[in-house]
């Protein structure tokens, strides 16, 4: 399930490069405010500044953007150390003006943290940490030694040295802090929809499988007629032709090729549940449809499907829907997986509710991740049995985001626990000793219509 898939949700291939136009268009908004701030220091407070090297500074930003545009399309995404060098270039090209403009006593100072926060949502995090330490050098070396501002009459601006240092330490702080919290909103916004997309190619599959097993179970039905026609009329022919070795031969050959055709077709139609008689489907069946791949992979799996105390005697038919079929069985997936030897599927109803537990005897969830499950990328079940229970799993949890999110979709209610206290001796342990995952949902939600009319299926000739 996540093998297909699996380069572009691991990030061996980064599809959230940063484009050279973004970073233009910041650029061209910095040169602006840049030359605004110069203008009205200059022009209406008359503040002294070494104007030349200032506008130098600037203009060879003006030229960068210039040669960029020229050089580079507007769709060119930038590779890790391409983007690293264009950002580093505007943290210098900042760190300057500010060292020419006062240094501390400057309060755009405070606007070296944007190259920063832009690599910390789009960079790796070495590339954050190496331009947060330059930023913390840089803004360091203004506040130590500058170009000092000069009011009107000469005289310079004189700023409180305590007052220096806090702004030093809050800028300090706001890399470290702003960094780590851009970082992990857009780490967490990165997987969830690397998750998200996921669980739409999982839907899709399986209901591109669903489709397909109905075409199979549809031409099954079709073919069921003439199939046995040729059966029967070959029969009859044998009997006429016993005197005629030759002919009898190939009569039987006839006959054992509609055989053989009958069981292809009822081999693949197994699958083929979606024909229009059969979309909806008797809880228990869709419950072991779901589980059906996993049975007979060395594991005991058994079935309770009982109405709760009280309730209606009546077996419910719902509606055979992808998103349960596949959600529950990612769930039976992960339980056959992590099982000892045995998995219990229980399965209840009642006039309002739908419930399925699925239960096995492993050693069950983590205590320090049960309020995490059904997150996407959850690096482990249990720390020390991934390898040896599943070697090609990649303890990201996905398959339980997968599954929890298509549910969640057709109104399902989860629930993680662990069966049994995994701290009690091992012969306190009940023989369901391990995960415990409980699916509720409404009984509307998924239940079939009563007066729900078949009608026909629609023939493939015209």
């Amino acid at each position: 399930m996540v093998s297909p898939t699996f380069g572009l949700l691991s990030g061996n291939l980064r599809s959230d490069q940063l484009r050279m136009r973004t970073l233009i268009l910041l650029r061209w908004m910095a040169i602006a405010g840049q030359i605004a701030a110069i203008v009205v220091a200059d022009i209406f407070y008359k503040i002294q500044l070494p104007i030349g090297l200032c506008y130098l500074v600037v203009g060879a930003s003006i030229i960068a953007n210039l040669v960029s545009s020229y050089i580079f399309p507007a769709t060119k995404r930038l590779s890790e150390a391409e983007a690293l060098l264009t950002l580093m270039f505007d943290l210098s090209q900042l760190s300057l003006l500010v060292f020419l403009t006062g240094g501390l006593a400057n309060p755009f100072a405070l606007l070296i943290l944007a190259p920063v926060t832009i690599s910390a949502t789009a960079l790796r995090l070495r590339t954050t940490v190496f331009l947060g330490g330059l930023a913390i050098a840089l803004i360091s070396f203004a506040a130590i030694t500058n170009v000092p501002l000069r009011l009107p009459n000469g005289a310079p601006l004189e700023i409180p040295q305590l007052f220096k240092f806090g702004f030093w330490l809050s800028i300090v702080v706001g890399i470290v802090f702003l960094s780590l919290y851009a970082r992990r909103i857009a780490t967490e916004m990165r997987s969830m929809s690397n998750a998200l997309l996921a669980t739409q190619m999982a839907l899709a599959r399986e209901q591109k499988l669903t489709d397909l097993g109905g075409v199979v179970a549809a031409a099954a039905h079709e073919l069921g007629t003439p199939l046995a026609t040729i059966k029967l009329v070959s029969t009859e022919m044998m009997d006429d032709l016993a005197a005629m070795p030759d002919l009898l031969q190939d009569i039987r050959l006839i006959r054992d090729s509609a055989d053989r055709c009958r069981d292809i077709l009822r081999s693949m139609g197994r699958a083929g549940k979606d024909d229009i008689h059969l979309r909806q489907a008797p809880f228990e069946a869709v419950l072991r449809e779901a589980a059906e791949p996993h049975i007979g992979r060395g594991k005991l799996v058994t079935f309770s499907v009982l109405p709760v105390f009280g309730g209606q005697a009546v077996h419910p038919n719902i509606h055979r829907r992808p998103e349960v079929i596949h959600g529950l069985r990612n769930l039976i997936q992960n339980a056959v997986d992590f099982a000892s030897s045995t998995v219990w599927i229980e399965a209840e109803w009642s006039d309002t509710l739908l419930s399925v537990r699925i239960i096995d005897d492993g050693s069950g969830f983590p205590p320090q991740i049960i309020g995490r499950i059904g997150d996407p990328f959850v690096r482990a079940r249990a720390p020390n049995q991934d390898v040896a229970l599943r070697p090609d799993y990649e303890g990201m949890g996905l398959g339980l985001f997968i599954a929890k999110t298509l549910l969640e979709r057709t109104g399902a209610d989860l629930s993680f626990a662990n069966a049994s206290d995994r701290f009690l001796k091992d012969g306190g342990l009940s023989e369901k000793c391990g995960a415990i995952v409980e699916v509720r949902w409404p009984r509307d939600a998924l239940s079939a219509p009563v007066d729900f009319v078949h009608g026909d299926n629609i023939p493939f000739y015209p």
